[in-house]
């Protein structure tokens, strides 16, 4: 008998059921229509849903819909899957591979954690994009002078564009104007924006994520676009270390804790050559699959 599908509410990058970033995960999605895995994802309404099925490339092959669209890659919606199928034993340590609509991608296992594979950074000035940053800054409610640095766009799978902020304060205190971030974001075929700043004590850097594009208005976890993060902070800020720390969903109301670990891969002459993003994962419980 062909196993019926299953609807998961898991989080993460937290070890706590109220912090993180959910996501909802089908098992057994082999049958369901693409029309139907989108219908499924407006219903659950989170920010993405997983669609697990078999693959003859990896372990599982996994897609990918917010609720208005399929998307290629999403670093928390791959850590929350591959820590459900490793708590269902579908998977084990030390790793598996998932298959994706833009090809296979390393999935590493390790206490409990898991660890999405990205590619090594690509950048892209605003200039290169022709998009000016006041109309940058305008569009979070900040003149141009404010930001530390000229926004810059950054690739480790899909592109994000990077605003670097002085303080808390400041990236607690953007207003984001949503349609504005839509155009600019459509313009330069991005995900949506990470605001981030350095100023923080317990992590690396603390940031927030906005794609109204997808239907996100603000995400409490990003591992997608952490990765590009940590890479900037590598090449661009002259960090000289390996692993990061990046702190999100702290200044959402309501807060969700989130914690996103990065680790880069570095050549011998101490260039990016890849990276690993993961952290911990809750599978908080089972949810009823509507028709």
């Amino acid at each position: 008998m062909t196993p019926q599908p299953e609807l998961f509410l898991v989080k993460a990058f937290t070890d706590k059921s109220d912090g993180g970033n959910a996501a909802g995960v089908v098992i057994h999605a082999d049958a369901m229509a693409h029309a139907r895995k989108q219908e499924i994802a407006a219903q659950v309404g989170l920010s993405e849903t997983a669609f697990v099925s078999a693959s003859e490339v990896g372990d599982v092959k996994v897609e990918f819909f917010t609720p208005n669209r399929q998307i290629p890659h999403c670093g928390h919606a791959t850590v929350a899957t591959f820590g459900l199928l490793l708590e269902l034993t579908y998977v084990n340590e030390p790793g598996a591979v998932k298959e994706s609509i833009v090809g296979p991608r390393q999935i590493s296992l390790k206490e409990g954690k898991v660890y999405q594979a990205q590619l090594s950074p690509k950048y892209k000035t605003l200039a290169e994009a022709g998009v000016s940053p006041g109309d940058v800054a305008a569009s979070v409610g900040l003149r141009e002078e404010e930001l530390v640095a000229e926004p810059i766009l950054v690739s480790t799978g899909v592109w994000f564009l990077l605003l670097h902020l002085h303080d808390e304060a400041a990236l607690q205190n953007l207003k984001p104007n949503q349609a504005l971030i839509e155009a600019i974001s459509e313009n330069l075929n991005l995900v949506g924006y990470y605001a981030f700043t350095t100023a923080s004590n317990a992590a690396d850097a603390s940031a927030r994520m906005f794609a109204p594009s997808y239907g996100i208005p603000e995400e409490s976890a990003t591992g997608m676009a952490a990765g590009p993060l940590a890479c900037y902070l590598y090449d661009y800020l002259q960090y000289g270390v390996s692993h990061y720390n990046i702190h999100q969903g702290y200044l959402m109301k309501p807060p969700s804790p989130s914690q996103i670990e990065v680790e880069l891969q570095l050549n011998e002459q101490g260039e990016i050559i890849g990276l690993q993003v993961g952290g911990s994962v809750v599978v908080v419980r089972q949810l009823e699959l509507a028709d």
